[in-house]
């Protein structure tokens, strides 16, 4: 899906105009005069389609005209990881980013995709993180203590539709 955003101005006299890319928005606001034939510079930019894990990364880039741009970069070059290590980053943990040098590999975060913290902790348990507990004691295992004890470090958030327990480093 092609992202498409809007410029709308701050001029009540103009009016504003779809775009997708930088290019065709440079192309767009040079043109824009308002009604009393002066140009239009300044503009809210808004985010109008995309997918929804797009749509989740333009909430936390906080879309202005300054850094459009470099979003329009990081949607199209970075993966589904990347994309939700910067969500859970700036948008949960509230790291802030430089859009022109941003790399999400930089954010100290760890998350999973997975439903609760109940399944987390069985998902510890079962990768043996809190050492070696035998097949025949895992029935006894309190994982909803394990859960409760693992909140006060994880939290749940929801990135395109899909529930994540994370950590902020």
């Amino acid at each position: 899906m092609t992202l498409i955003l809007f410029a709308q101005p701050y001029n009540i006299d103009a009016n504003g105009f779809y775009f997708k890319s930088a290019a065709e928005y440079r192309a767009a606001a040079s043109l824009l005069k308002d009604r009393f034939g002066q140009p239009v510079e300044e503009f809210e930019i808004q985010f109008i389609d995309g997918e929804a894990i797009e749509t989740d990364l333009a909430k936390a880039w906080n879309l202005n005209q300054c850094n459009f741009g470099a979003f329009f970069t990081a949607a199209e070059t970075w993966d589904d990881f990347q994309k939700t290590t910067f969500i859970i980053a700036v948008g949960e943990c509230g790291y802030s980013f430089d859009p022109d040098t941003v790399d999400p590999n930089d954010f100290d975060i760890e998350f999973y995709h997975i439903g609760g913290l109940k399944e987390l902790a069985e998902q510890f348990v079962e990768d043996g993180l809190l050492g070696d507990i035998p097949e025949r004691l895992r029935f006894y295992f309190d994982y909803d203590a394990l859960a409760r004890d693992l909140s006060a470090d994880y939290s749940e958030t929801t990135v395109a539709g899909e529930s994540i327990i994370y950590r902020c480093g």
